[in-house]
């Protein structure tokens, strides 16, 4: 989807935007702010991972333009939009704040947003939603978004390096074989199955539950399809992908990828 003049605002009902990792190298947060000025909406759901507090305790990072986001992001919530902030498992947020925020049952109060574990969304036409990060489904190890983007092009120069280490392999005379292809393709395929594995994972519980489907993150990888009756929406990351999945008024979900912008240094406003 193209970037849209500033007279022509959408409107919606809800979006929902999780893996951000503010405080990370990683981070598009000047698409994010971008996509933020150019659409609007009543609801705002932040589906976890969206300050990345693991690697601030690591490497502190921080530079104007993620401080921007969250001033964009506060301002949204005195200016009406009910903003609902659902932990991950990167900004564990909700377990930080437990003891020094007014808390009500699970929902924590930090000003005008609203922090939550997990949160059920009712869209327009009345299906009810399980909206979560989804980090508590993740069976193995975290996927490496870089292999699914290997293509082609990318295996036929694999291919070429193999070669080359199976040359240097015989020159230092080592008879064992290793395909470096065939450790991509196979990581590949493990990769493929881990998403499909924490899908399904998703979809069983969030039928035990009796949602009519699921919204989450995590894996950095944005989906919408119907598995075994349960709707599954995946809002995707703000790292790679820079997608979004939002609520029309009607109630019809979709996923929006937003165009990458160029990085700047200097200061930006909200």
């Amino acid at each position: 989807m193209s970037r849209f003049q500033d007279d022509f605002m959408p409107q919606y009902r809800s979006i929902f935007l999780s893996d951000v990792h503010l405080g990370t190298r990683g981070c598009q947060a000047e698409s994010l702010l971008d996509f933020l000025r150019h659409n609007s909406c009543e609801q705002l759901y932040l589906v976890g991972d969206i300050i990345d507090l693991w690697r601030l305790k690591i490497r502190w990072y921080w530079p104007r333009s993620h401080n921007t986001v969250v001033q964009k992001i506060l301002r949204l919530a005195r200016s009406g939009v009910s903003v609902r902030y659902i932990r991950g498992n990167h900004d564990p947020v909700y377990e930080l704040l437990s003891d020094y925020v007014q808390r009500q049952d699970e929902i924590i109060s930090l000003g005008d947003i609203a922090i939550l574990r997990e949160t059920v969304h009712e869209t327009a036409d009345g299906k009810k939603l399980w909206v979560i990060h989804g980090d508590q489904f993740d069976a193995a190890m975290r996927y490496a978004t870089w292999l699914i983007h290997l293509g082609d092009h990318g295996y036929t120069l694999l291919l070429w390096f193999n070669r080359l280490l199976q040359g240097l392999f015989r020159r230092l005379g080592l008879r064992r074989h290793w395909s470096l292809s065939a450790y991509i393709k196979y990581r590949v395929k493990k990769a493929v199955q881990f998403i499909n594995d924490y899908e399904h994972l998703l979809a069983e519980e969030t039928a035990r539950r009796g949602y009519a489907g699921v919204i989450c993150g995590h894996i950095h990888h944005a989906e919408q399809k119907t598995i075994d009756g349960i709707l599954y929406y995946n809002d995707g990351d703000w790292v790679e992908s820079c997608t979004a999945l939002v609520e029309h008024m009607d109630g019809q979900m979709e996923i929006i990828h937003w165009p990458v912008v160029l990085r700047f240094d200097q200061d930006v406003a909200a």
